[in-house]
């Protein structure tokens, strides 16, 4: 059950179509790409990398912390999951928290708190503990932490250690909460527990499809500029830009029986990215920092998920899918004893 906003997207047939006064949306595969090409992508359209602090995040306080992240996801991975019963309740809520406890448990207690979803929905709450850890970030339970972490503990003066604390929040939320939704929404598109069990045997093309049909980063959006004006009479200079892979994605255009789910579409195909008409991740020069990590840690959670007997309690017939900034699928789950 869409949002009503993302239910009148659906229902457009256009590629190119005016939502507003000052917004166009693009479903064009060729038209994207022109877009994307036309200019950099701006700070401020990044969800990570925007300014923090006050101040643009430079590139190689960026590479630092894509290299952190890789670093702690290989490590966390590694170690043993935690007990299954995190996994029950609300997804993809359930499963977000269940990242964080498997990859960044061995943080210190002020920085693990940067990233519960508690304190994040509170202004007042962030305010202080970001105080807190720029104070006084701790070290792990054992002498240790995550790579993030140590960013935060190395920093060198005040703005750089307020920015290493911004990028460790948004590195921590972005990438669990994309893998959580990644993962729920396939375990939602799979079915019953007998079709989860044929298709756990090969999980990736099962995620391959999911982010084909429930694509959690759903829209990218670029604000508006003489750079878009030529590409099409609809776009005008005041006017900001709308991408919508989730549209693109379910086109006959570019899909064969774009609305059903069929995971052996992505059967034998070397490299899924390349496929045309689908932009998991973005294109080329403006693509999910963290992409490489996604596809195998959510086949990991899956894994850990159908090795505890992840049941969906919620209706099978239906289920509320928000209007958020991340597509995901929202139900009732309980991990077997």
């Amino acid at each position: 059950m869409y949002a009503p906003r993302i239910q009148d997207l659906l229902a457009r047939e256009e590629k190119v179509f005016r939502i507003d006064a000052t917004t166009v949306g693009v479903s064009d595969c060729q038209l994207m790409a022109e877009i994307v090409a036309a200019r950099p992508v701006l700070s401020t359209e990044r969800s990570v990398y925007k300014p923090a602090a006050g101040a643009d995040i430079h590139h190689d306080s960026a590479t630092r912390t894509i290299r952190a992240l890789g670093q702690d996801v290989m490590a966390g991975i590694r170690n043993p999951p935690p007990p299954a019963r995190g996994l029950s309740g609300a997804w993809p809520y359930a499963s977000t928290s269940y990242l964080r406890r498997w990859l960044f448990a061995s943080d210190p207690l002020p920085v693990s708190l940067l990233s519960k979803r508690g304190i994040t929905r509170s202004d007042t709450l962030s305010r202080i503990v970001d105080h807190a850890v720029a104070a006084w970030p701790g070290s792990g339970p054992d002498g240790s932490s995550t790579a993030l972490a140590e960013l935060i503990r190395n920093a060198s003066g005040t703005l750089e250690r307020k920015q290493a604390i911004a990028m460790y929040r948004r590195a921590t939320a972005t990438l669990c909460d994309g893998v959580a939704a990644l993962a729920g929404n396939a375990l939602w598109l799979m079915g019953p527990a007998r079709e989860q069990e044929e298709a756990r045997a090969d999980l990736p093309p099962v995620l391959w499809e999911t982010l084909r049909l429930l694509p959690p980063a759903w829209m990218l959006y670029r604000k508006g500029g003489d750079a878009y004006t030529e590409l099409h009479p609809e776009i005008r200079p005041e006017d900001n830009v709308a991408l919508f892979p989730l549209l693109m994605h379910r086109h006959p255009d570019y899909w064969a029986d774009p609305m059903e789910f069929r995971p052996e579409r992505w059967a034998g195909v070397a490299d899924p990215e390349k496929t045309p008409g689908f932009m998991p991740f973005g294109f080329d020069g403006a693509r999910c920092w963290a992409k490489h990590l996604i596809v195998p840690l959510a086949e990991r959670l899956l894994t850990v998920a159908f090795d505890n007997r992840l049941v969906i309690r919620s209706p099978r017939q239906d289920a509320e899918v928000p209007l958020r900034s991340l597509l995901s699928v929202r139900f009732e789950a309980e991990a077997g004893a």
